[in-house]
């Protein structure tokens, strides 16, 4: 037995990506699918939180956000 089985790499794993908080301008770390189903890739793998309160919710794709 592999002691990193189900391990993924490549386009299976979640990019790490810095964008803009559309409500205060601050960054804020998402993990983004690059990977997966049609209408997936390029998508925020879970909710993140900026520090105002603001929600960039999973689901949500990365072009809506500034880099």
């Amino acid at each position: 037995m592999s002691l990193i089985k189900g391990c993924q790499e490549g386009k299976g794993t979640p990019r790490l990506a810095e964008v803009k908080c559309p409500q205060c301008g601050q960054y804020v770390d998402v993990f983004v699918i690059m990977g997966g189903a049609i209408g997936k890739t390029g998508t925020l793998a879970a909710d993140e939180r900026c520090v105002c309160g603001c929600v960039l919710p999973a689901g949500s794709f990365l072009t809506e956000y500034e880099e």
